[in-house]
């Protein structure tokens, strides 16, 4: 795939076909490609290979879960080290922040590093974070192990999209990405209910410190199944610089950009919306995450197929009724059925926004994968801080029902421009 420019003439690029899941996406050759490609590092089908795959998967389950996991704590959090629960909120801030700034930093120190041990370190450093947030003492070492996993996570993410196809050969490459994404979604979809689940039970530094074991046996898995895998060659700032001046890469970031704050303004706040607005249980806010989160795994299944037609089409689709949900949401929460419903579809829908502004980068930019994977990194985690602080000031100044018709009608803004991007470049399949 390749960026046509409206009225510019095309260039020559490799053949690929963009496979996506819940949060992730990479571009398969589909033809050998002469530059800036590595071998594949196992046989094609071979038990090794995909247990390899399976390793990586787990790996991002445990990232996405210690992501997730302080939101269902924060108030055991915020009791048991003495201070408010805005204050703890800052756990769930930070990292977003951190990952910001490791994303293009990490591109351009690890292009000479094989991606073996760079995913084991960074499964370590995931250890550490998860240790350190269970021992430690006071909140300024809790911030410090969190920005430690948002370095991590910036890292993480630049390494993992073309990983899948390295692993077991492009013949398997769509394969591998869905396994890889199932760990993602499974990581998104257990973080916050474990969170609240393990925290009645045993606590919240118990609940770290299991994570914690947790992950010390994913990092064991990965060290004895990992083959080695080349790094991509040539990271260096002029591929960050040529990625980010194509125009279609532009408007992916700028839509994209848009849609996450929308996003996160809202669900940033959509605990308090279903308790107060909605007057759910704790219990039942629970199992609706998990609805959520089952929505996205499905949404995400289908994304694939509605990409084939179009990425851009399919971003502008999909956020124009994510917009519409929220709105309705905002409008008629108060029935408990309907939010019910509305969450669900949300959750769906989502499920294709979200991947769709990582394809949409990497069909614009198909032979810098990992430079723009860093640079969607930093772009979307500067955009989810923005949102969260937006529901912030609009839950300070006005109420939870506001929050859902600002963070409504900004993702619909997403979508009109979306559209208008459409009018200027083409995101063509080559096949």
């Amino acid at each position: 795939m390749t960026e046509t420019e409206k009225g510019a003439p095309t260039h020559r690029a490799p053949q690929v076909r963009v496979v996506t899941a819940s949060s992730c996406a990479a571009a398969v050759p589909t033809q050998p490609v002469v530059t800036r490609t590595t071998a594949t590092v196992a046989e094609p089908g071979s038990r090794r290979s995909w247990a390899s795959v399976g390793a990586v998967a787990l790996g991002a389950f445990v990232v996405v879960m210690t992501e997730t996991m302080p939101v269902g704590l924060l108030p055991q959090i915020a009791e048991g080290l003495h201070i408010s629960l805005g204050l703890a909120g800052l756990m769930v801030l930070v990292p977003g922040f951190s990952a910001a700034v490791s994303a293009p930093l990490f591109f351009l120190g690890s292009g000479r590093f094989n991606r073996r041990p760079v995913i084991i370190v960074l499964g370590l450093t995931v250890l550490v974070s998860n240790t350190v947030v269970a021992v430690a003492p006071n909140f300024a070492l809790v911030l410090i192990a969190r920005m430690l996993l948002g370095a991590t996570i910036g890292a993480f993410w630049t390494v993992v999209s073309p990983v899948g196809p390295k692993l077991v050969g492009p013949a398997g490459g769509t394969r591998a990405i869905t396994i890889i994404a199932a760990g993602i979604s499974g990581g998104t979809v257990v973080g916050l209910p474990a969170g609240q689940l393990l925290g009645d039970l045993v606590g919240w530094r118990l609940s770290f410190a299991a994570a914690a074991a947790a992950t010390l046996l994913v990092v064991v898995a990965q060290m004895i199944l990992l083959p080695s895998i080349p790094p991509q060659e040539g990271t260096h700032v002029r591929d960050l610089v040529r990625t980010v001046k194509r125009r279609a890469v532009q408007f992916g970031m700028a839509a994209g950009a848009v849609a996450f704050i929308g996003q996160f303004a809202a669900w940033t706040y959509i605990t308090p919306f279903l308790m107060d607005y909605t007057h759910l249980s704790s219990g039942a806010v629970t199992l609706l995450f998990v609805i959520y989160g089952c929505g996205g795994i499905l949404g995400s299944l289908v994304a694939g197929s509605l990409f084939k037609r179009g990425v851009i089409g399919s971003f502008v689709g999909s956020a124009t009724v994510v917009a519409v949900l929220l709105i309705g949401l905002a409008s008629a929460g108060t029935l408990a059925w309907l939010a019910v419903l509305l969450l669900a579809l949300w959750g769906l829908v989502w499920g294709i926004v979200n991947p769709a502004t990582l394809v949409w980068l990497l069909d614009a930019a198909p032979q810098d994968q990992e430079a723009v994977s860093a640079v969607n990194v930093t772009n979307l985690q500067i955009a989810l801080a923005l949102g969260s602080a937006l529901g912030a000031i609009l839950v300070s100044s006005t109420t939870l029902q506001a929050v859902f018709l600002t963070a409504g009608f900004t993702i619909l803004a997403s979508a009109v421009l979306a559209g208008i991007a459409g009018r200027f470049v083409t995101l063509r399949r080559r096949q």
